[in-house]
């Protein structure tokens, strides 16, 4: 599976905000985006994002996590 915060954090620019969500198109599910928030928190440890919010649907499953770019 592809790292999608990973992705996302290589295409921005520093101090920029972006939102990780799933690509249908892209193969990506909701199901097997919840491992996006692991690999955001990663990159947050590593001082490289802040995690500034992270949306749920009604059933609790992540649908999209809203990041800044630090480094």
């Amino acid at each position: 599976m592809r790292d999608i915060a990973k992705e996302v954090y290589s295409k921005m620019k520093i101090g920029s905000v972006a939102w990780i969500r799933p690509v249908a198109a892209k193969g990506d599910t909701l199901e097997a985006f919840q491992s996006a928030r692991a690999s955001a928190e990663a990159l947050e440890q590593e001082g490289l994002i802040d995690i500034e919010k992270i949306q749920r649907q009604a059933d609790g499953l992540i649908d999209a996590i809203r990041i800044q770019r630090l480094a």
